[in-house]
């Protein structure tokens, strides 16, 4: 696996423009890892993916410096810190009645994940998201059921329903953005190409009130914000009454929150729905933190060009 990462990262310093008809993913594929196959495209949505999540991890790379999802950084001028939302902080994860407080990293962490694994035993927060991002990226090899070498997404419809207790905000998006661009570009992605990537991103969560979208076909339209909070654009075709109003995530471990979410003793005195914790594993992707200023579909692709450049 070390030789084949090698031999990726120095394919990747050099590849050709992407021919229009060929999808990002099967073009990378073939590109990176020779042979278009199901098991390499599930490979490259592997390393794509956890370096995303955990920063670089794989030598050599092209030489772009990934921070990670889970690594506190800047956006636009903003703190942005999403490991709470990760490791059991705040109760800001959809078990589907009520906001939990989910772990995510008792798994091994980010072990598993230099290791090319989604964690040390059976997860589902990992697999779906390379399952999520082969549909968006035109992974042409996926397969129709769970047991198949790449499986189609298996996991939650709406992505608004997955983050709805987060109240994310612009800045927490594009920085989960950011690390997505620059995590593809590392490998040698081109910048339009990552720019791309970017814009399909924005476009799907980074509007509140959007309307109900497909990215899934087998699942239909689906509402798919994630920037929910005052500080995200409203998408010019709003459906706002679609959606239930935002609220900040309650603490669930004082510790690990990081100053971030609100106490719940206090919300509960104002009339606050209580908020239960868990170490239960999750059905689809997470991510949040911070509160920012606006922003929106170019911004977010302007942001990727200029740190991939």
């Amino acid at each position: 696996m070390l030789f084949k990462l090698a031999t990726l990262a120095l394919v990747g310093s050099a590849l050709a423009q992407r021919p229009a008809n060929t999808s990002i993913c099967d073009y990378y594929t073939t590109a990176l890892l020779k042979e278009n196959t199901a098991a390499n495209q599930a490979t490259l949505l592997t390393l794509v993916v956890n370096t995303a999540v955990i920063g670089n991890y794989t030598k050599p790379n092209v030489g772009i410096s990934v921070p990670g999802i889970l690594a506190a950084g800047m956006y636009n001028g903003t703190m942005v810190n999403l490991l709470p939302y990760f490791d059991g902080g705040l109760a800001s994860s959809n078990n589907g009645t009520a906001a939990v407080a989910m772990n995510f990293l008792d798994d091994g962490g980010a072990v598993p994940l230099m290791m090319n694994m989604p964690a040390n035993g059976t997860t589902y927060l990992l697999t779906h998201l390379y399952q999520y991002f082969g549909v968006l990226l035109g992974c042409s090899m996926q397969g129709p059921s769970a047991t198949s070498a790449f499986p189609s997404y298996q996991g939650e419809a709406s992505q608004y329903s997955v983050h709805k207790y987060m109240d994310l905000s612009a800045a927490e998006v594009g920085y989960f953005i950011t690390q997505v661009g620059l995590s593809a570009a590392s490998f040698g992605v081109a910048t339009a190409d990552v720019t791309a990537v970017g814009m399909a991103l924005a476009s799907l969560f980074d509007y509140s009130c959007a309307p109900p979208t497909t990215v899934i076909p087998a699942q239909g339209p689906q509402l798919q914000a994630i920037c929910i909070d005052s500080t995200c654009p409203v998408s010019p075709n709003a459906t706002c009454a679609a959606y239930a109003p935002a609220m900040e995530p309650f603490v669930a471990n004082v510790s690990l929150a990081m100053g971030e979410g609100v106490n719940a003793t206090s919300s509960m005195m104002s009339g606050s729905a209580t908020a239960t914790a868990t170490t239960s594993p999750s059905i689809t992707p997470a991510s949040g933190a911070g509160k920012s200023v606006a922003g929106g579909v170019m911004a977010a692709a302007a942001g990727l060009v200029a740190l991939v450049l």
